[in-house]
Order: C-alpha cells, then structure tokens, then sequence
C-alpha cells in the first residue's frame, strides 16, 4: 500500500470513530500537502454533497486554515456568521449545509501534519464531549502517522546489504524493540502487520538462516525476547508491552524452552543466532 493512501486510509478510519463517538452528522478532515502551507481535505463521512471534497485550504484562512496556523482545536457555532474566522470557503461550506464546525489539528514532532472536522447542520454549540472526542480521533491519526515514520526510517536500515556491525547494529537492536513496543499499541491492524514484517527484516538481517524452532515461537514470545535484550527487567517488560510480570514470565518461560536454553540470555542469543532478534 502507497504511503499516501495509507495516510488516508488512517484519516478516514479516525472520521468514522469521530462520528460513532460524538453523533455528529458530518465529518471530514485531510493532510497538509508536503512543501505546502495548505492541507487537502480528502476524507469525507455523512456529507451530502461533494462540494468539500479536495477543497484547498491555506493556512491562516477559514476554520480549517486557522488550525493549521495556531496548531490548536477551533470551534465555530455559525460558520457562514463567525467573526473569528476569515470566509473564503463559505459556499462550500454552505453548500454543504454545515453550520456548527470544529476543526482540531494533527500534530507530528510538533508539525501540522492534518486537521479533522466535525460539523452539525444546525447552529448550537459543541461541548466538550465532542471535542474531547475529536482531539483521540486526531491522536490515532498521529500514533498511526509516527508509526508509519519509525517503519520507512527502519526499512532503510536494512536495505544494505551488510548488517551494521558494533555501535550501529546495537542502535538497530534498540530500535528493533521499540518498534516491536509500539506496534502492540498501534490498533489498526494492517499497518501493525507493517511494523511487525519491518521488525522480522531487522532481524533477519543479523541472520539469514533461521532454524525451525526458533519460528515456533509466539509473537509475545519475541516482544518479551526483544525487550529482554535490551536489558529490561520482568517488572519494566511487562510495562513496555502491557502486560502482568507474571504474564512475561510465563512467555519468557515458553520461549526457553523452545529455543533449548536454560537461561533468559541463553535464550536471546538463541534467538539471534535462528534470526528471530537482530
């Protein structure tokens, strides 16, 4: 799946959560265009009409383009009335019969990278159940967005054909447990199946030749192998990766024994050596 499309399957999954969670009729949003000071609103959800779509909007101008600017939520109880916006795009806004709109931004190391709307048909405030709402729906957006970031940085990591050797390759083995860390919390399921196939190339580039035991062994298996190796307590595992230390004990357990080791180092080498950790 192209990065962009990816994006926009990530935006229009937020949408359909920002509408179950509020009850909101409407709701759109899109990216920032790269290079550009303006954002695409690309998604839309329950909109009667396609005047919004692929609408343009420059920053600083209209609901939409104010977030982007200040890079915080804004509300607007009467679009088309409100004097705390400018009005290029009143008639697609009218167009679509939209009168109650907010917009929150998303945010990526501290850059717009999109913004997410709901809006009513009718003039009367939102509170803040609804914005509340929007702000998780625009966070998902930005978990996905970082996640998908880590995945294209590791995926150069490995399309050398050496494995990086020293200081390096222990750079790759961290990042590797990060990136197994982060993709138990990522909900979206395709994109977590990205992040965990980018975490079997970082490790299979240590070591090509994997042995038949070792691919027995359970994904939780590896996360809690991964954090392992990277000097992690029981007690700081099962916090990583939301589990009960006794739960990571259990795994660990399980995963000694299929890989033969009588030890939790034994174990990790074990493991490096079949391929299944860098």
């Amino acid at each position: 799946m192209a990065a962009d499309a990816a994006e926009a399957v990530q935006v229009r999954g937020a949408l359909v959560r920002l509408r179950r969670a509020t009850g909101l009729p409407v709701a759109f949003g899109g990216l920032v265009e790269d290079g550009r000071r303006q954002m695409r609103i690309s998604e839309l959800n329950g909109n009667a009409t396609t005047a919004l779509s692929s609408l343009a909007v420059v920053s600083g101008n209209g609901l939409g383009g104010k977030v982007v600017a200040l890079s915080r939520p804004c509300a607007v109880t009467d679009y088309s009335a409100s004097r705390q916006i400018s009005h290029e795009y009143d008639v697609a806004v009218a167009t679509e019969g939209l009168k109650s709109v907010l917009a929150v931004p998303v945010v990526v190391r501290r850059r717009v990278r999109g913004v997410l709307y709901g809006a009513l048909r009718t003039a009367q405030p939102l509170g803040d159940r609804v914005l509340n709402a929007a702000v998780a729906a625009a966070r998902d957006v930005e978990q996905s967005l970082v996640a998908r970031e880590e995945a294209r940085a590791l995926l150069g990591a490995v399309r050398e054909p050496e494995a990086p050797a020293g200081a390096a390759w222990e750079r790759v083995r961290d990042a590797h447990g990060a990136l197994r860390s982060l993709a138990q919390r990522v909900e979206d399921p395709v994109l977590r199946a990205e992040l965990l196939a980018v975490c079997g190339r970082l490790a299979g580039a240590g070591a090509p030749v994997r042995s038949a035991r070792a691919a027995h062994l359970a994904p939780r298996e590896v996360d809690v192998l991964s954090c392992v190796a990277g000097g992690s307590t029981n007690a700081a595992t099962a916090e990583l990766l939301g589990l009960r230390p006794e739960t990571v004990k259990a795994y660990l357990r399980s995963a000694m024994r299929k890989l033969g080791a009588h030890t939790r180092w034994e174990a990790v080498v074990a493991a490096r050596r079949a391929g299944v950790l860098p």
